[in-house]
């Protein structure tokens, strides 16, 4: 279940929205209850390289990336 991030166009205030079915409408603004949003690029996730180890920090990786 994806969490999408909107923008009203009516109050301009942004806001994220979990997603339970596609076939869902789209949400109201939880500001304004302006029904007229639009869905925005949202940046992906990244995890750094390595492997989390238990105290919070990160080992090197066994295969280094070439280049």
């Amino acid at each position: 279940m994806p969490i999408y991030e909107y923008q009203c166009k009516s109050c301009c205030h942004c806001f994220e929205y979990l997603v339970l079915s596609p076939a869902d409408p789209p949400p109201e603004c939880p500001q304004c209850a302006c029904k007229d949003v639009i869905k925005q690029m949202s940046a992906a996730a990244v995890r750094p390289l390595g492997i989390p180890t238990g105290s919070g920090g990160f080992k090197e990786p066994a295969c280094k990336p070439s280049g």
